[in-house]
């Protein structure tokens, strides 16, 4: 059996398939090369991650192929229905990553209560000849501790963001059209266990409680956040977006910068990946990262093990 790994799969993973007796190939092949390869080389399994596309032409033509795997959540890269109804199967790692994901929303969030984004870039220009100006500059940060987070998409994602909020000393409020509550354990180095439940509100709601506001949705066909969404916002609230690129307007968010509306705001994804429009890299009132939310190594090593096991489960 042969897993083409074509975005990269951790070592964990190969080693768990190797030793299953799979022979795991990491080249990465370019996408109008891909049906070609599999079907020379006979591969039973295509693993990707966000880069590589599995579309109906490619299901269509490379009818070795047993196993579609993504490794993360969103699979908007995968025909996934026509796949299935092909009779493949697709698998993906839904839990896997949702960590790193919130850790990297607060990451932002706390660089960007206290202009570390800015700070960062101007203390080696400036930092000599301008320190009395630069802390004049960045003397009103706030705090976490206290605020009130807002979560759109309350899955996985949305549930470990919302513990991360909860262990920094916020208020949680979420929205979820298919969720009206959630449990949620947080689990301590000494072994000690708090359980919180957070009743899902509305979106309004949400988006007029929130000091700060993270997006934890699946690509769709309209934005989640537009003018009319801005609207109803506080007034310098704190946005991240590590979900996908499209959920939010981005030329709704650069205006709702410049009224004041958003105070700042944070992008892990981008409408226009991987080409980012330039009035967002430019931005002084964004934090940026391209694309690396769950781009850890205890994320990559879980879900490498875990796209093994089911792949292993499968196929035996």
């Amino acid at each position: 059996m042969k897993v083409l790994a074509n975005d990269g799969v951790s070592q964990s993973g190969i080693t768990a398939l190797e030793t299953a007796g799979y022979e795991v190939i990491t080249t990465t092949v370019a996408q109008e090369q891909l049906q070609n390869y599999i079907n020379k080389n006979n591969i039973d399994v295509l693993l990707v991650r966000s880069a590589t596309t599995v579309r109906k032409d490619l299901i269509d033509n490379c009818p070795s192929l047993k196993i579609i795997g993504r490794g993360g959540v969103g699979m908007d890269n995968i025909d996934v229905e026509y796949a299935r109804g092909k009779g493949l199967k697709v698998i993906n790692t839904p839990a896997a990553s949702s960590h790193s994901v919130a850790e990297l929303v607060f990451g932002h969030f706390y660089g960007l209560a206290r202009f570390l984004h800015n700070s960062n870039r101007d203390m080696p220009l400036e930092g000599d000849a301008n320190f009395k100006g630069l802390k004049k500059a960045y003397a009103k940060g706030t705090e976490l501790k206290g605020k009130t987070l807002g979560v759109l998409g309350f899955g996985r994602i949305g549930q470990a963001t919302a513990k991360v909020a909860l262990g920094a000393g916020m208020k949680v409020v979420a929205f979820d059209p298919f969720l009206d509550k959630a449990d949620l354990q947080l689990d301590f180095f000494d072994g000690q266990k708090v359980n919180f439940e957070i009743e899902t509100i509305s979106k309004e709601e949400v988006l007029k409680q929130s000091d700060f506001l993270t997006l934890h949705v699946p690509a769709q066909k309209d934005y989640v956040i537009d003018e009319a969404e801005f609207n109803q916002m506080k007034d310098g609230v704190i946005i991240a977006n590590a979900a996908r690129g499209g959920v939010i307007n981005e030329v709704a968010l650069v205006k709702a910068l410049e009224s004041g509306k958003v105070a700042r705001a944070a992008l892990d994804v981008y409408e226009k990946e991987p080409k980012p429009e330039v009035q967002l890299l430019m931005n002084p009132a964004l934090s940026l990262t391209p694309h690396t939310g769950a781009a850890t190594n205890e994320a990559q090593d879980r879900i490498g093990v875990e796209l093994a096991e089911q792949i292993i489960a499968i196929l035996g």
